[in-house]
């Protein structure tokens, strides 16, 4: 499975999603280490989807080169 060469743009969902948002390289040497060391938190996964997505959207603006 082919990646995206420096990441993928912010906003943009990954490319090793499935119908059902889960990772498919999950558990494979593929997988990006970025990816294995993002740990989940409460505060990170909020009380649904929608606060998750907004927690890493502002992560990735925070981290932008």
């Amino acid at each position: 499975m082919p990646g995206l060469p420096g990441g993928k743009p912010a906003g943009m969902p990954c490319l090793h999603l499935d119908e059902a948002l889960r990772c498919k390289l999950f558990g494979l040497p593929e997988r990006p280490a970025v990816c294995g060391s993002l740990q989940p938190s409460a505060e990170m996964c909020g009380e649904n989807r929608e606060q998750a997505m907004l927690f890493l959207s502002h992560l990735e603006s925070a981290t932008r080169p």
